[in-house]
C-alpha cells in the first residue's frame, strides 16, 4: 500500500512514524522540509511539492491544522491532478468547511473522505487513534484497510460533515473537562488542601475522567512543555465549535467562557504549549 501524506506537524510526524513502522511506502510533503528529515532517514520519500506528493499515489492523507491550510495546499495543485485520487482529510475543521473542500475536490473528479482523529501522539504512534469518517460509503470502504492501521475500530459516521461534527463535539468535551478540572484543582490548592487527598476523592467518584490524571502533574508543576496537543489548536477548535453551535441555535454560554479562558492562555504566551496550560489562566499566581 503506497500512501502520500501532506502535513508533517506533531500529529503528522507521529502518524508517519507508525505507517513506516508498519512497512508502508510513504511519500511526504511539508512546507517546512526540515520536519521531514528524520522520517526520510526512516525510509519515507520526500516530495518537493504538494502536487508531486499527490501524483505519487492514489491515496493521500491530509494532516493539516485548519481549512485555510488545506485550501492553500489545494491552491498549489493543478486541479486536473485530483482526478481519481482519494483525499482523506484528517484535521479538525467545521462541517461546512469540510463540505466546501469536498465540493472542490469532487468537482475535479477526485474522491473525498473526512476522517478526523481523536487521540494524541502516543495513540498516533501505536495505531490507536479514534477515527470518525464521513463521506460516501464506497470511499470509506476503499480507505478502510489503511484506516484500520491508523485506528483499531474506525467509525463510519455518515455523510460529509457528520464526521467533522462528532470531532468538534469531542474536542468541546476536551476543553470542558480540562477547564473544569483546572478550576477545581486550583480552588483546593488555594485553600491548602492536599492535592492527593482531593484526587483520591475524585478518583472514587462518578465524576472522574482519566484525562484528570493525565494532566495533573503538568498543572501541579506548571510544566506545559513538549505538548501532545498545543493550546492554540484547542483554542481554534473551540472557536469552530462555537460558530457551528451558534448557527444551529444552541445555547453556548458555557463554552464561550472556556473560549475566553483559552484566549487568556494564549495571551500568556502559551500557544505552543500543552493545552493543560489552561490551568495557568485559571490560576495565574
Amino acid at each position: 500500500m503506497n500512501i502520500s501524506l501532506i502535513g508533517v506537524g506533531l500529529m503528522g510526524q507521529a502518524l508517519a512514524e507508525h505507517l513506516l513502522a508498519q512497512g508502508k511506502k510513504l511519500t511526504l510533503f511539508n512546507r517546512n522540509i526540515e520536519k521531514t528529515r528524520l522520517l526520510q532517514q526512516q525510509g519515507a520519500s520526500v516530495a518537493t511539492s504538494a502536487q508531486s506528493a499527490l501524483e505519487q499515489n492514489e491515496l493521500c492523507l491530509l494532516m493539516l491544522s485548519d481549512a485555510g491550510a488545506i485550501n492553500a495546499v489545494l491552491d498549489d495543485i493543478d486541479p486536473s491532478q485530483l482526478k481519481g485520487k482519494l483525499i482523506i482529510q484528517m484535521g479538525t475543521i467545521s462541517p461546512d468547511q469540510s463540505r466546501a473542500i469536498a465540493q472542490r475536490i469532487t468537482g475535479q473528479q477526485g474522491r473525498y473522505l473526512e476522517c478526523p482523529v481523536l487521540g494524541s501522539l502516543p495513540e498516533a504512534r501505536s495505531g490507536n487513534l479514534i477515527l470518525m469518517a464521513g463521506g460516501k460509503k464506497e470511499d470509506y470502504q476503499r480507505a478502510l484497510p489503511l484506516l484500520k492501521i491508523i485506528g483499531k475500530q474506525p467509525q463510519y459516521i455518515g455523510d460529509i460533515g457528520q464526521g467533522a461534527t462528532v470531532k468538534l463535539a469531542m474536542n468541546q468535551l476536551i476543553a470542558g473537562l480540562t477547564s473544569s478540572f483546572a478550576l477545581s484543582l486550583a480552588l483546593t490548592q488555594k485553600e491548602g488542601i492536599e492535592t492527593e487527598q482531593f484526587m483520591n476523592i475524585v478518583r472514587d467518584s462518578a465524576l472522574y475522567a482519566p484525562t484528570f490524571d493525565k494532566k495533573l502533574e503538568r498543572m501541579v508543576t506548571r510544566d506545559f512543555s513538549k505538548p501532545n496537543f498545543p493550546t492554540k489548536h484547542l483554542a481554534k477548535d473551540t472557536r469552530l465549535f462555537l460558530d457551528v453551535a451558534q448557527n444551529l441555535g444552541l445555547e453556548t454560554c458555557v463554552i464561550e467562557g472556556i473560549a475566553t479562558l483559552l484566549e487568556k492562555t494564549l495571551e500568556q504566551g502559551l500557544a505552543d504549549t500543552d493545552y493543560s496550560a489552561i490551568y495557568s489562566a485559571v490560576n495565574p499566581t
